[in-house]
């Protein structure tokens, strides 16, 4: 039976994503990494509701050389450890690569629906940006948008726009009817 799943951006959803000149970026190290106020019980209500959790993120840096896959992976440990995510899958490329993973492509999503038989079309992506979003939309996900403001491209088009992961999980549960509460 297919269950429906909340696909989450890690950098500026799960955690704080590193602001400079109002453009968001992933921390550079575990020592960086703060877990957004919050996101403990937002994920917990997700799980405990029947979602499979699936952090979906872009980490072009390894690609650009900036940031070791190493550090992300010790990261993406970090918050394991902290907080009950079904699977962590990345996107090492760069844009120039051209791949299927990298967001605003769906790939991740549908790499993830695969392994826990997901029934994408009562799923959740929620992310902080518009390559969030729009793979979201791709995948035939619902979209939740957490706004910050950031200076970049804005999305066009999103189902629900929430203040936090907290305020997300809260639209999320009153919109889902495959909710076990």
């Amino acid at each position: 039976m297919k269950q429906p799943a909340v696909f989450l951006d890690r950098d500026g959803v799960l955690n704080r994503a590193m602001v400079r000149e109002s453009k968001p970026y992933p921390p550079a190290s575990v020592a960086e990494v703060e877990i957004l106020p919050g996101v403990v019980e937002a994920v917990q209500v997700l799980k405990e509701a029947g979602f499979v959790l699936v952090v979906v993120s872009n980490q072009p840096d390894v690609a650009r050389g900036t940031t070791p896959k190493v550090t992300v992976e010790a990261i993406n440990t970090y918050l394991a450890e902290r907080l009950p995510i079904d699977r962590f899958i990345m996107c090492y490329h760069d844009d120039g690569d051209n791949c299927d993973c990298r967001k605003p492509r769906s790939g991740m999503l549908l790499a993830g629906s695969l392994d826990f038989d997901v029934d994408l079309v009562s799923s959740y992506m929620v992310g902080d940006r518009w390559r969030d979003i729009a793979a979201g939309i791709g995948a035939g996900c619902k979209t939740v948008f957490i706004d910050y403001g950031y200076d970049e491209k804005q999305p066009e088009f999103f189902d629900y726009r929430a203040n936090s992961l907290l305020e997300a999980a809260t639209i999320i549960l009153k919109g889902s009817k495959t909710c076990k509460r």
